[in-house]
């Protein structure tokens, strides 16, 4: 059992579902606003998705990820800011090949165009973020024809854009070999010490949200990893308990979540004190970004 628990907000992701929520937040001002209010009700990290503020659509600008991280350091607020980097790398197959491949809605792109807003503000200086995800490998995503693609060489890139930038990597494991890169890109020296693992379970086609899986992941987990992991919609706050009890951290938020209980929209600080309460009934303390920043390293 985890006895020390950091938890992290994931405020808004890119998904169009996460729109029918009234607390889905969609301008620069929402975002921050509501991940201010997570790290109120005790998220140590959130982890930020920007949209268009006009269409509500996800977005890679970087003018908008600067604008949330500003928002959000003006704040009196401490918490440790973690950037996506997943965005850019959708494929839509054709059902003819090449011949209508890529389809609509493709975004894919060159690793270093999926991490432009990390580089723009690292090289700004102003606003440079704490942690940024990279997404651990290729996944069927959902039903149809659509795939979320990372290869083993794009991922050595992200890694080593990170290690330049002094931003601390998170590693998005969707299923389990993708972990077993993970180990590999340790052994290359590609990953400074303690590695950062969320493990994201229930995700179509990736792994499913149960023990058995769970616990492969665990025991074949990195010596000296800081992990955490989530479950998806109403798998959400089982996860939580599920996580603490095997010595991991946890994640809540709309992006994985919308509901606080059956028919009830959470907003994302509800469901950061709902995992705490579930945390600190399993006789757990929830941490502060202080103590994350210490425990992960971070510059």
């Amino acid at each position: 059992m985890n006895h020390d628990v950091m938890i992290t907000c994931a405020v808004t992701g890119d998904d169009s579902k996460v729109t029918k929520s009234p607390y889905c937040a969609v301008t620069p001002a929402e975002i921050a606003a509501t991940a201010i209010e997570a790290a109120q009700a005790g998220a140590a990290i959130v982890h930020i998705h920007v949209r268009d503020p006009e269409t509500a659509s996800f977005s890679m600008e970087t003018r908008h990820y600067r604008e949330v991280v500003r928002l959000i350091r003006a704040s009196t607020t401490d918490v440790i800011i973690n950037l996506t980097c997943g965005m850019g790398g959708y494929i839509v197959a054709g059902d003819n090949g090449l011949a209508d491949t890529p389809g609509p809605g493709s975004d894919f792109c060159s690793q270093e165009d999926r991490m432009r807003h990390v580089i723009d503000l690292c090289e700004e200086g102003l606003y440079r973020p704490d942690i940024c995800t990279l997404d651990c490998g290729t996944l069927n995503f959902g039903d149809g024809n659509r795939a979320y693609v990372s290869t083993p060489n794009y991922l050595r890139k992200g890694a080593q854009i990170c290690k330049d930038l002094g931003v601390k990597p998170e590693f998005e494991i969707f299923d389990t070999g993708n972990l077993w890169f993970v180990k590999q890109m340790i052994k290359e020296g590609l990953v400074d010490s303690p590695s950062l693992i969320q493990l994201c379970m229930g995700i179509a086609w990736g792994m499913p949200a149960d023990t058995s899986h769970l616990l492969a992941l665990i025991n074949s987990m990195p010596a000296d990893a800081v992990w955490s992991s989530f479950g998806i919609s109403r798998m959400q706050m089982p996860w939580v308990a599920q996580s603490v009890l095997n010595g991991g951290n946890v994640r809540v938020g709309l992006e994985d979540n919308l509901y606080l209980s059956k028919g009830v929209y959470a907003s994302n600080a509800q469901l950061v004190t709902k995992a705490r309460g579930i945390i600190e009934a399993l006789g757990a303390r929830v941490i502060t970004a202080a103590d994350v920043r210490e425990r992960l390293k971070l510059r």
